[in-house]
């Protein structure tokens, strides 16, 4: 801890004097990684969260519905998330079509999971005759945890990490060279993560935003696409897109973002004209 308030006050940190381990369990035989148990937290922490939700007056599902999501939503993020990492960040692995599969060796995009848990929310929705646009709201607001810890795993590996700065909390990462850069990973766990976290929760207990549907969605596509976007530019591009970057003026993950932010946008402006009477899963009476 000495040497990190030293380095803060006279120079950048490096990354080694931190003494992260990416790996969190090592038998030997068997290592388990941050990385697998950041989704693993933000899975089983979302799901609990979810249940503390729909306990509340008019919750568009019941306890049996949520146990169906988690199993949906797990199947979304890991294969949405590692199709989209495939076809939008790293193609050349469609000429292994196998090495598809090899998710020890990382690969995700937050934006395929977004999709795919997107498509196990109608699905449910459609299999159960839920309102699916409710069901989402109460999903967004448990998404910030995945983010957080996340976000959290990719700092714990040394990867993803900043463009190069003087800032005095610059980090030199072991595979980014011997320059100090932005600890990016850092910027978007505190936006994307509790930031966000905080804002939803705010919308969901303290306003009527639950009763209109869509809002909370578009909450989240908005406050989330704004914090992406805007830490992009302290972001180093990944190596295999620099050239992308270059020639559009924006890095892959700010182009991807930008439907987001615009649905987002359209999702609360339009929340209100979808207010309805709700009527709750569970029990007769109207609470809205």
């Amino acid at each position: 801890m000495h040497e990190i308030i030293t380095s803060l006050l006279h120079g950048p940190i490096s990354f080694e004097k931190l003494g992260l381990d990416p790996i969190a369990i090592n038998l030997g035989f068997f290592a388990i990684k941050w990385y697998s148990l950041a989704y693993l937290a933000g899975i089983l922490i979302g799901y609990w969260y979810l249940l503390r939700l729909i306990r509340e007056p008019g919750a568009p599902m019941a306890r049996r519905h949520a146990d169906d999501m988690i199993f949906y939503a797990t199947l979304g993020i890991i294969i949405g998330g590692r199709l989209a990492y495939v076809l939008f960040y790293q193609p050349d692995i469609l000429h292994n079509p196998m090495d598809i599969f090899k998710l020890w060796n990382g690969g995700m995009s937050f934006h395929g999971g977004v999709l795919g848990v997107t498509c196990g929310i109608l699905y449910l929705s459609w299999k159960e005759k839920l309102n699916w646009l409710r069901v989402h709201d109460y999903i967004a607001c448990c998404v910030p945890f995945g983010l957080l810890f996340g976000r959290l795993a990719n700092f714990v590996n040394g990867e993803l990490w900043g463009k190069p700065t003087d800032a005095p909390w610059a980090i030199i990462f072991p595979t980014g060279g011997p320059v100090p850069r932005h600890p990016s990973q850092l910027y978007e766990a505190a936006l994307e993560g509790a930031l966000l976290f905080i804002i939803l929760w705010f919308a969901f207990w303290k306003t009527r935003a639950r009763y209109e549907p869509g809002k909370l969605v578009g909450i989240f596509l908005l406050g989330y696409g704004c914090a992406r976007f805007a830490v992009e530019f302290f972001r180093e591009a990944d190596a295999q897109l620099m050239e992308f970057a270059d020639r559009t003026g924006l890095h892959m993950g700010q182009w991807l973002t930008l439907p987001m932010i615009v649905g987002g946008i359209y999702l609360i402006a339009t929340a209100k004209s979808r207010r309805i009477r709700v009527e709750p899963i569970a029990g007769s009476e109207s609470v809205a």
